[in-house]
């Protein structure tokens, strides 16, 4: 262990992806190991924080499971801490229209995803991939306000899959204005350039006087790349990217293998 990374008095801010990390992906529940180990380093003066790339209204399964101290939602498109909005950020309206009519002409597919709600294509998708992402999205209880073809919304980033069919590099060029993260198995998230992960993580400290050095990130996939290169105590979970590995200081056990109270404890943070 890293003796920059033992245990001090000094309040620290703790950073969790929930997929992979926090959740499990082959129970869809947060360990009990997981919950309790949040609970300790809330009572004994932490801060924990949900830093994730999905929305606001996303996150009812996670609310449901553990209580933090805020939630860095969108990639870092809206930012908020003990029920309070520190930043917030919404494509405009025409960049959305432009941005739903691009993706259309260059054959991708996917979910739009906004403060209020999530939006798909009412008409099946020819990408199966995708057809199971919007089922998922359903299921899940996340709002779905109105569908992709209608009007008179707004999104904060969205997530797109492809197949043969789609020309991904024809899209791309047209959203110079968003930052593609290359999710794996032909999907993309995609995000306004500017925010990230790591842009929430720097509000966050900056809003409490929180220095880097008390900041810890917990992690396991390629979104979560940006949080990884900006802190220094970065915890990669069991199964994680090899994207992350340049920048672990951390491996901890997987998900199911108790491996977020673990590396809490062997960190020094409970």
């Amino acid at each position: 262990m890293c003796s920059g990374m033992m245990n001090n008095n000094r309040t620290k801010a703790l950073f969790f992806d929930i997929d992979g990390t926090l959740l499990s992906e082959k129970t869809r529940e947060v360990p009990e190991s997981a919950k309790e180990a949040l609970k300790k380093a809330r009572e004994q003066g932490h801060l924990v924080f949900i830093n994730t790339g999905r929305v606001r209204c996303h996150l009812q399964a996670i609310e449901a499971q553990v209580e933090v101290d805020g939630f860095l939602c969108g990639c870092g498109t809206r930012v908020i801490a003990e029920g309070r909005v520190l930043y917030s950020h919404q494509i405009t309206p025409e960049r959305c229209a432009q941005v739903k009519k691009d993706i259309d002409e260059c054959g991708l597919d996917g979910v739009l995803e906004g403060t209020e709600g999530c939006y798909c294509h009412r008409t099946p998708s020819r990408i199966p991939a995708v057809e199971e992402l919007k089922a998922a999205v359903r299921e899940s209880g996340c709002p779905m306000p109105c569908d992709w073809e209608d009007e008179g919304y707004c999104f904060d980033k969205f997530y797109l899959g492809s197949d043969r069919e789609s020309r991904c590099l024809e899209l791309f060029g047209r959203l110079k204005d968003f930052e593609i993260i290359n999710r794996g198995d032909g999907f993309y998230e995609c995000v306004p350039r500017g925010h990230s992960k790591a842009s929430a993580i720097d509000l966050v400290l900056k809003h409490y006087g929180i220095s880097l050095d008390d900041a810890y990130v917990f992690g396991d996939s390629a979104n979560d790349l940006s949080m990884f290169r900006y802190a220094r105590n970065c915890v990669a979970m069991g199964h994680h990217s090899p994207e992350l590995d340049p920048y672990a200081s951390f491996v901890t056990r997987e998900v199911e293998d108790d491996g977020i109270a673990y590396a809490m404890r062997e960190l020094g943070i409970i």
